[in-house]
């Protein structure tokens, strides 16, 4: 959807040229996802969340010993009720906002503007931890594998990211089918897993545990509200992903919308089963956490013993942990193309690539997170406390953003779908406020302060476009182009082709051209200035040129004063100032390059208002 207003033009968009030929309909849908795709591009941050998401209600279930182990499965199925109900919320969301944005775009509309920045804040700071976390997750389970490779973890996590940036700048597409496979694989493990499980009557190996220290607190007897809540606000981080799918609606094949809500179903039932399935184990099992052994080793091990089987499950969650970051780089670059072209964020993230990539989006995400891998030195526990607190700030807004549109719209049955948003309004603001309390001290507080901050970002770029618009009268009926005097300055130093070219440039472009040479007052420098005078003399090209002095060796400063000169001298001409340069034909020759043309053109551009134009003279192959 392009803005033709000044509040949403962006200019400098890269637009295809129209060559007279109409592509077919289902050309553009190449580059965009089938249902079965988006699973694999946009649930992978959800998928893998059933590595980490009931291990973290174990260790937490475990301070209260054995007895509080057994509420692991009473706190899941809480988390799937509200999986339930956000994915029921969600398929609303994507009917209702088939352009995408999830969270923002339904507060945008209903719930005004800064609610609308601060839910695509929070959307921004998950998806971007959603990429470190994933990464480091995935790589701490090579390195628990092959304890050899620790020191070199942050090297191992930027070399990860490099491979998911080099996929996803290929196309959403591409990213789908490369990944399509292992989420596969995990899903199946995982499934087949729970399936030989429950047909078991005990663990049949705990080799993987054996030698290991437990991680059980004293016994208790009872356990309070405040741990089953801890233990429910640390389970929630296996619902992070569940929203990628209504931001990115328009990254799905036509009809956009039906298979977005297909994938968003197929994502909740898939994540809902492998969630209670693995918390029923659990509780058969009787397991126990313990040091350095991960919660679904421990289940591959009593489900399918200490064999390849065993060994499937482990490499196929360290791929998916590590593949995980994918679903950010599918999501968060339309979310940010959807706020650039609103204005707050830079016009550039707004641009695509022939393959339906926002590239600039996707190597900004890789960036940033490369950034925070450096940062945490690899370690995900750095990283975890700030996860998933943004991510239900933007559930919650959406939510109440939907009971403002039901109540608007008032569509049929219009009144069932209010009470489902407005129920999940209440489940995921009571979250966010349980998961916020119960890990402020372990960093959350980091999100509380970056969330204003980026929300006053995106106001300093929406005020500066909104300057540039009122100086440009975007949106405004201009007055009719006039005609006025033209001067053109040519800077040169010497005779050659190049001169000549752009003096012929110069004097079709404009009614008057200047030729403006710098002399310096030293002996040798004066010898030039001589030679270059009775050179042009004796050329005679019909152009006058004008020496302008300078005490210092610099070159830029003189010829953008003479500009000013100009300029003020004749208030009603057009000015442009054509700069000469030769561009050699082997990449490695500019070096060779003495930089003159763009010492010149930054001094213009800094010192005056007039236009730059930069003449290329190219240098074939063939001449040495």
């Amino acid at each position: 959807m392009r803005k033709t207003t000044a509040a949403g033009q962006a200019p400098g968009a890269e637009e295809p040229p129209d060559t007279g030929v109409r592509m077919p309909p289902e050309a553009g849908d190449r580059h965009r996802l089938t249902a079965l795709q988006g699973l694999a591009a946009l649930s992978l941050d959800a998928m893998a969340s059933v590595a980490y998401g009931p291990e973290s209600i174990v260790l937490v279930l475990a301070a209260a010993g054995a007895y509080g182990l057994g509420f692991t499965l009473p706190v899941t199925l809480a988390i799937a009720a509200l999986l339930a109900v956000l994915v029921a919320s969600y398929r609303q969301v994507i009917a209702a906002f088939p352009d995408g944005g999830g969270s923002y775009a339904v507060a945008k509309k209903h719930l005004g503007r800064r609610t609308s920045l601060v839910a695509a804040a929070s959307l921004i700071l998950d998806y971007v931890l959603n990429v470190a976390v994933s990464v480091t997750a995935g790589v701490a389970a090579l390195t628990s594998a092959f304890p050899e490779l620790y020191g070199e973890r942050v090297w191992i996590c930027l070399g990860v990211l490099v491979l998911v940036t080099a996929v996803n700048l290929r196309g959403v597409v591409d990213s789908a089918k490369a990944f399509l496979v292992p989420t596969a694989v995990f899903v199946g493990s995982i499934l087949a897993m729970v399936v030989v499980g429950l047909l078991r009557d005990g663990p049949v190996s705990t080799a993987s545990a054996a030698g290991h220290a437990s991680a059980l607190g004293e016994g208790a007897t009872t356990v309070g509200a405040l741990l089953l809540l801890k233990a429910f606000a640390a389970g929630c981080s296996a619902l992070t992903g569940v929203e990628a799918v209504a931001n990115a609606v328009p990254s799905f094949r036509a009809p956009a919308a039906r298979r977005a809500q297909r994938t968003e179903v197929a994502l909740g039932a898939l994540l809902g089963v492998m969630l209670i399935g693995l918390s029923v184990l659990i509780g058969r099992f009787h397991l126990q956490p313990v040091e350095g052994v991960t919660v679904l080793a421990q289940l591959a091990d009593a489900s399918f013993g200490h064999n390849a089987a065993f060994y499937v499950v482990q490499f196929a969650t360290m791929v998916l942990l590590a593949l995980a970051a994918n679903t950010s780089f599918a999501g968060l670059p339309v979310l940010m193309s959807l706020l650039a072209r609103d204005n707050y964020l830079p016009h550039v993230f707004a641009l695509k690539a022939d393959r339906q990539v926002h590239r600039h989006g996707v190597v900004w995400l890789a960036f940033v997170s490369g950034a925070l891998l450096v940062f945490s030195g690899g370690d995900t526990n750095t990283l975890v406390p700030l996860f998933a607190i943004g991510v239900f700030v933007g559930f919650t807004i959406c939510q109440v953003g939907m009971v403002r549109h039901w109540f608007g719209e008032r569509p049929k049955g219009w009144q069932a779908k209010a009470a489902l948003n407005g129920f999940g309004a209440l489940l995921t603001g009571v979250s966010a406020i349980v998961v916020t309390a119960t890990k402020f001290t372990e960093g959350a507080w980091l999100i509380v302060l970056a969330l204003p901050l980026i929300v006053l970002a995106f106001e300093t770029i929406h005020r500066a476009y909104g300057q540039i618009g009122e100086r440009l009268e975007l949106g405004r009926i201009p007055q009719p182009p006039h005609r006025s005097r033209s001067l053109v300055v040519v800077p040169v130093s010497g005779l050659s082709r190049l001169t000549c070219q752009a003096l012929t440039a110069a004097r079709s472009l404009g009614d008057e051209v200047l030729a403006v040479t710098v002399t310096h007052s030293g002996p040798e420098d004066r010898q030039a200035a001589e030679a270059l005078r009775r050179d042009w003399e004796l050329w005679k090209p019909g152009v006058e040129l004008i020496e302008v002095s300078s005490d210092t060796r610099s070159l830029g400063r003189p010829v953008s004063a003479y500009v000013r000169e100009l300029t003020q001298a004749h208030p009603d001409a057009q000015v442009t100032v054509l700069i000469p340069e030769t561009e050699p034909a082997h990449l490695w020759q500019r070096m060779l390059q003495n930089q003159r043309g763009s010492v010149v053109a930054h001094a213009v551009r800094r010192d005056t208002d007039a236009v730059i134009c930069r003449l290329r003279f190219r240098i074939t192959s063939d001449v040495r």
